[in-house]
């Protein structure tokens, strides 16, 4: 079953940028829900040098339409030069679940 929604992956470099990313964007009705993972991992090349870095992941969930929006919220409030903001459409899910996203998302 095809959805109109989606998980939308975030990193950030600390567990207070990543709470006020997603609290902002929650508030704002752009995401239904922020979920925050500390202490992840990223290896990554950045600027002809590879890193190895501790950083925060954010799953945030929303409907496909207020993604376009979202990414460039979660751009315009973010302190990397060019953050991680990668969409995984949702193929299933429970119905009551997405109705919700429904509900407290705008736009």
């Amino acid at each position: 079953m095809e959805t109109g929604y989606v998980v939308v992956m975030v990193t950030a470099p600390t567990e207070e940028e990543a709470a006020s990313i997603g609290r902002t964007v929650v508030e704002e009705g752009l995401a239904a829900c922020c979920n925050i993972v500390p202490r992840v991992r990223s290896i990554y090349t950045w600027q002809d040098k590879v890193c190895d870095e501790g950083e925060v992941l954010c799953l945030m969930k929303t409907r496909k339409a207020l993604f376009s929006r979202l990414k460039d919220r979660i751009v315009e409030l973010h302190s990397y030069d060019v953050p991680e903001v990668i969409s995984l459409d949702i193929e299933g899910g429970h119905r009551d679940y997405l109705s919700w996203i429904d509900d407290v998302t705008r736009g």
